[in-house]
């Protein structure tokens, strides 16, 4: 049997949003793994799917940068949000874009390359705004994407300056249609990614995984309430449809305007375009996802609960 330590406890709890007694419990049903005890959770109904914590976070900025047929989103990171104010450090981050742009977005190349102006490399110039600022810093990753005809479209949400944020969204169609609006149609979608996260472009990129998984806590949500096996059956293909259209881009509800699934919003700009548009892809940057911070007396409280 493992040990159900406080930071096992912290860690499901910050994964779940479930208080910390069930986590401790879940826990100790499971031996201490961290992902049959989320599953657990949720086939008490305890926990949703896939909860990103609050708690996990971490300052700086994310910046997109773009030539039209190729854009770029970058993040790089400071310990407190007072420095992401600063025209230093924002001046930094967007020649960090502009350097991952010409990159095209690589991140290994686009950090080893030579920081505009200076005769090091953009890791170095990071490393030097470090002690001319005065706070630990980091240029933690970046990407890209290119079409060969019509436009990669970009979107900053809670944008600090041009081009500059807490999120950054990048969405590339392929087409022939006209720029203008392409882009237009671009900067909606990314939008809608902002919004509602998805996990893949389409039902056939979703990870197997990911599939199997939501199948079997439906299952056991389903026994759970006492329905039969030949009544689960029929439920389980609808009830799949709908996490589709919860968590892939194409099958997700446009949020613009609340009704459209996104593929039919797509084939409707193509028709009045004239010409077809493919959506070939999508990056998605938020600030300080996966980075965990000290918050308060958490530890403490956790500590006492596993200890009870």
């Amino acid at each position: 049997m493992a040990q159900i330590t406080a930071a096992l406890v912290k860690e499901l709890r910050e994964k779940s949003g479930a208080g910390m007694m069930d986590c401790k419990k879940a826990l100790s049903e499971n031996d201490g793994d961290i992902e049959a005890s989320m599953d657990w959770l949720r086939q008490k109904g305890i926990a949703k799917a896939e909860k990103k914590s609050g708690r996990v976070a971490a300052e700086g900025l994310v910046a997109v940068a773009s030539n039209g047929t190729t854009a770029v989103a970058v993040e790089v990171n400071s310990e407190t949000d007072f420095v992401a104010r600063n025209e230093k450090f924002q001046s930094l981050v967007k020649g960090v874009a502009d350097v991952a742009l010409a990159n095209n977005g690589d991140y290994e190349a686009t950090k080893s390359a030579t920081y505009p102006g200076e005769g090091h490399s953009v890791e170095a110039e990071v490393t030097e705004a470090v002690g001319t600022i005065g706070e630990n810093m980091n240029f933690r990753r970046s990407a890209g994407l290119s079409v060969s005809n019509g436009v990669v479209s970009t979107y900053i949400h809670n944008a600090v300056a041009p081009g500059l944020g807490k999120l950054a969204v990048l969405v590339a169609l392929e087409s022939d249609a006209d720029q203008g609006a392409l882009d237009a149609l671009g900067k909606q979608l990314a939008m809608h990614v902002a919004a509602t996260n998805p996990q893949s472009m389409t039902i056939e990129e979703l990870s197997e995984e990911a599939v199997e998984r939501e199948k079997t806590i439906l299952v056991e949500q389903a026994r759970e309430s006492g329905k039969p096996d030949n009544i689960i059956e029929k439920m389980i293909g609808g009830r799949m449809n709908k996490f589709f259209q919860e968590v892939v881009f194409l099958e997700q509800t446009f949020v613009i305007d609340g009704e459209t699934k996104v593929s039919k919003v797509i084939e409707k700009a193509a028709k009045d375009a004239g010409s077809d548009i493919k959506l070939t892809g999508y990056v998605r940057l938020e600030l300080g996802e996966g980075i965990e911070k000290e918050v308060g007396d958490f530890a403490a409280e956790v500590a006492a609960a596993v200890s009870s």
